[in-house]
């Protein structure tokens, strides 16, 4: 810079991510799909055919089987070696309870929680479970019936009037579950808060005895039933989306730690369909949040109905399209709003932003377990094809679906496998990686995979993302549940560290597992005095 002239006209302004490189094009160019066909004519809604239910076939597998007691907590014997430096809390959140007296619930997420614990310290292993206390899970067992709208559970009404009534509480929020079985996160302030979809369903437990503690109540009036089940929660914010159904969009909103407080970044508004499309979890960049568009899309009409329609609170509309849209953290502008191939996914895994040789930032990438934009991965979950597997009900083909949104105005973007789907045994989801590298370019990522046949993935599965190869841990018969990564303490490497799952075995057993995150080799196991129901997210808390 010293060397122009004094008398030069160039002016340099400071580079600004949240402006696009180019102005938005008036003209729309064509894309390529390279990995899913996207129809040239709009598809008729996918029409699932209802199984009848048949309550009185028991379980086959102790992964589908209601836990027995309420809590336990015991020291587990290890068979390996356990890190000395692995000093902390493992917790797991998930459906564990799927029946009350004869009743069985149609539907893998209709369960109600149950918060698993691992708590290392100095090479021993204490584990626990306990249910956690909604008031849906309270009414249930002080009335013997669902008293509370599940994930495809209503409650029984004796006449129309009361129908009416329990419509009127919809609407109201009030006959909604709070039964928190999705997740459980740390926030900021060291709260622990488990999570489900509805907003009301967010609890606040202790993390130590796993006793439900209470409502965790938002304090602002941003109003709303619903959010994302995964917000991005880091030692300094919590982010999540809200979706808007009366008029179609989302609001990106941040909360800091030791606040109850949601202030809005900004809202996006819907590109196509009636209503949004499902947000179950979303990605971040450093500087960008990212909205996804899906085609497969909340629906009031399937809200209100008394029984479950095949798809349950949603609707497969391709149609539609699907839609990825980026926005600015600093100032809510939204920077891309690009039309990608047709996907369906429940877990993005992470995200990044890629740089042009002057350090410009031309588009974002994100990954995500991708169902190959197949809505039956919804009818895969009902207990009934869980629990009597056959090759009927094979578990859907899934990748790891690569999002890339370029912000130089165009208006397309692209969806490809980022690397062969036989790898991981074409079954994807369940996914984890190093949270040192949120919102960064990364290498690694755990999952849960296929061994076919399968109805349900049951494999463990390491992703290389560079090489793209992946590492896979198989037992015969056993279910494992979500690979979570925990770093070591000082690592340099990315995947320096240990990876936790709690797997469901063939035998009726449960066991915690752990893996070397490098080698990918069993490390050690503890088994549970009894079986384990599988269960789907989890958090770690280290010892302070």
């Amino acid at each position: 810079m010293a060397s122009m002239a004094a008398g030069s006209c160039i002016s340099f302004k400071p580079y600004n991510p949240c402006l696009p490189l180019h102005p938005p094009k008036r003209t729309v160019s064509s894309f390529t799909i390279r990995s899913i066909a996207s129809p040239i004519r709009p598809s008729p809604p996918v029409v699932v055919p209802l199984p009848d239910i048949d309550t009185s076939i028991p379980p086959t597998h102790v992964a589908w089987t209601s836990i027995r007691q309420d809590r336990w907590e015991g020291q587990l014997s290890v068979q390996g070696q356990l890190p000395r430096w692995l000093n902390g809390t493992y917790l797991r959140n998930g459906p564990g309870v799927w029946n009350i007296g004869n009743y069985n619930f149609r539907h893998l997420f209709d369960g109600y929680a149950t918060i698993v614990k691992l708590h290392f310290e100095d090479g021993r292993l204490i584990a626990g479970h306990r249910q956690i206390e909604s008031n849906a899970y309270k009414a249930a067992m002080k009335n013997q019936k669902v008293c509370y709208r599940e994930f495809s559970e209503v409650p029984k009404t004796d006449n129309f009037l009361a129908y009416v009534g329990e419509l009127a509480n919809l609407f109201s929020g009030v006959s909604l579950t709070d039964n928190a079985n999705t997740g459980v996160v740390k926030l900021g302030d060291s709260r622990v808060v488990c999570l489900t979809e509805t907003q009301k369903g967010s609890i606040i437990i202790n993390p130590s005895t796993l006793e439900t503690i209470g409502k965790f109540e938002y304090s602002d009036s941003l109003g709303g039933l619903i959010h994302s089940a995964h917000p991005i929660v880091t030692d300094l914010e919590f982010l999540t989306l809200l979706p808007d159904l009366l008029n179609p969009g989302y609001l990106v909103v941040r909360m800091e730690p030791g606040s109850n407080e949601r202030k809005v970044i900004g809202r996006v508004n819907c590109k196509g369909g009636p209503a949004p499309g499902w947000v179950h979890s979303f990605p971040v960049t450093e500087n960008y949040v990212v909205v996804p568009e899906m085609p497969l899309r909340y629906c009031a009409q399937n809200l209100l109905r008394a029984e479950p329609t095949p798809l349950y609170k949603f609707e497969w509309r391709p149609e539609s399209k699907a839609f990825m849209h980026v926005m600015c953290k600093a100032s809510g502008s939204i920077v891309a709003s690009v039309e990608v191939p047709l996907f369906i996914t429940f877990h993005f895994i992470n995200a990044y932003e890629e740089r042009d040789e002057k350090g410009r930032i031309t588009a974002v990438i994100a990954d995500c377990c991708e169902h190959n934009a197949n809505p039956l991965i919804l009818d895969r979950l009902r207990l009934h094809n869980l629990r009597r597997f056959s090759l009927k009900h094979a578990l859907p083909d899934a990748r790891v679906g690569r999002f890339r949104i370029p912000l130089d105005g165009s208006g397309h973007g692209k969806l490809e496998a980022a690397l062969d789907p036989d790898e991981h045994g074409r079954g994807m989801d369940m996914c984890s990686f190093n949270p040192a590298y949120l919102g960064k370019k990364y290498r690694y990522a755990y999952a849960c995979g296929a061994k076919r046949p399968c109805n349900f993935p049951n494999t463990l599965t390491k992703i290389d993302l560079v090489k793209k190869k992946a590492k896979n841990w198989y037992e015969s018969g056993a279910i494992p549940s979500e690979p979570f990564f925990v770093a070591r303490p000082g690592a340099t490497e990315e995947d320096d560290g240990v990876v936790i799952s709690m797997v469901s075995g063939k035998n009726g057993e449960g066991y915690a597992l752990l893996l070397d995150g490098s080698t990918f080799e069993e490390i050690a196991r503890a088994k549970f005095p009894y079986g384990l129901p599988y269960g789907l997210h989890g958090c770690w808390i280290p010892k302070n």
